[in-house]
């Protein structure tokens, strides 16, 4: 792999990532702007996500059959299409209409990066480069993130939207094409699914994207209502994860390839279950922006790690583990964050223990496997 082509692989992650989580943070502005609930224009969110998560089966398969080049051509134009329909909305269900078409072609991006990278890149370094093309959609989330809080929230879906048109035809001039990756269009999913190795992976990864969605989703409404917080400092506080996660997303790779996929895995975890019981407590800012950092640092870690692990599968699994990594990963999210409002909604005390306990569950799971 040519270092241009890995360069528009992570300039379309950072594309892909600019407002994924501050569409979490906007909820409160845009529920004021469309006179809803906080609750209601959730939905911006998780239909984003569920509609990404079934999208996301179609796009590991059809690199078999057609050229990645092409495939990606097609879905970066109608995505930057689709953030402009979103900015510039008049009504609340056209806002979601664009989210849906956000979703399903956004889709593409992460199941064909990993692929790339697994067919292209030596297994002794593949942990370095997933953290890398990670790391960069870590970036460009902390700086849609830091933008929520200062500026219109239209603007967070505009910029996207031309940058999009921009990065396309960089991509059509400098983008190769993939001839020697092609051949049928298979779709073995079933047969994937049948491998207890791959299902244990897929299953796990199910388990951790719900449980990290329920909380992630509702802090910017649990920072609102409350601690009372304002937009500015709401922002501010999940920007942090993005902060760390960028640090986590590289250095995890790193250690992925010279500790063990699974130790970074474990270690996210213990992080992870550390952050959410501590939400418990009623903190100051600044022990809140620790709490977030950490959060951050541990779902980093577990996602590089976890997706470092799936690179390593077997060629005839990786395309359709590719696509079902993404799929599982936002279709839970999205259940994820319909069961984390349900409960938040209620009491977030009850949340935060039900989802730590959850976290350290995994812990113990036993289902990954053990390799380097």
């Amino acid at each position: 792999m040519k270092k241009i082509t890995f360069i528009i692989l992570c300039l379309e992650g950072a594309l892909l990532s600019f407002n994924v989580a501050a569409a979490a943070a906007l909820i409160p502005s845009v529920a004021k702007e469309f006179a809803l609930s906080q609750f209601c224009v959730g939905t911006i969110v998780w239909v984003y996500m569920i509609t990404y998560g079934i999208a996301a089966l179609i796009y590991g398969p059809s690199v078999r059959r057609f050229d990645a080049r092409t495939v990606e051509l097609c879905c970066i134009f109608l995505f930057s299409l689709a953030n402009l329909m979103v900015g510039l909305a008049k009504g609340f269900g056209v806002l979601l209409t664009g989210r849906f078409l956000m979703g399903f072609f956004g889709a593409s991006v992460i199941p064909l990066g990993l692929i790339l990278i697994a067919r292209h890149k030596e297994k002794a370094e593949r942990g370095k480069y997933i953290g890398i093309f990670f790391g960069c959609t870590f970036i460009a989330s902390l700086l849609g993130l830091f933008l929520s809080g200062i500026i219109y929230w239209r603007a967070i879906f505009l910029i996207p939207g031309i940058l999009g048109f921009l990065l396309w035809l960089a991509m059509y001039f400098y983008l190769p094409r993939f001839k020697d990756d092609a051949g049928h269009l298979e779709f073995n999913y079933v047969r994937v699914l049948r491998n207890r190795a791959v299902f244990g992976i897929l299953l796990y990864i199910f388990l951790i994207s719900l449980i990290y969605h329920a909380v992630q989703q509702w802090l910017g409404v649990y920072f609102s209502t409350r601690i009372g917080l304002r937009q500015f400092n709401i922002s501010m506080l999940i920007t942090v994860t993005a902060l760390s996660g960028i640090l986590g997303e590289v250095w995890g790779g790193v250690l992925a390839d010279s500790l063990g996929r699974k130790k970074i895995v474990n270690w996210g975890i213990l992080l992870m279950a550390l952050s959410v019981f501590s939400l418990l407590l009623r903190l100051p800012l600044f022990a809140l922006a620790i709490i977030m950092a950490l959060w951050g640092l541990g779902w980093t870690f577990n996602h590089v790690g976890l997706a470092t692990i799936l690179t390593d599968l077997p060629r005839e699994s990786l395309n359709e583990a590719a696509s079902l990594n993404s799929s599982i990963r936002f279709i839970s999210g999205g259940i994820g964050m319909g069961i984390g409002g349900l409960i938040m909604s209620k009491s977030f005390g009850l949340g935060f223990i039900v989802f730590g306990i959850g976290i350290l569950f995994l812990l113990f799971l036993g289902i990954l496997p053990e390799n380097k």
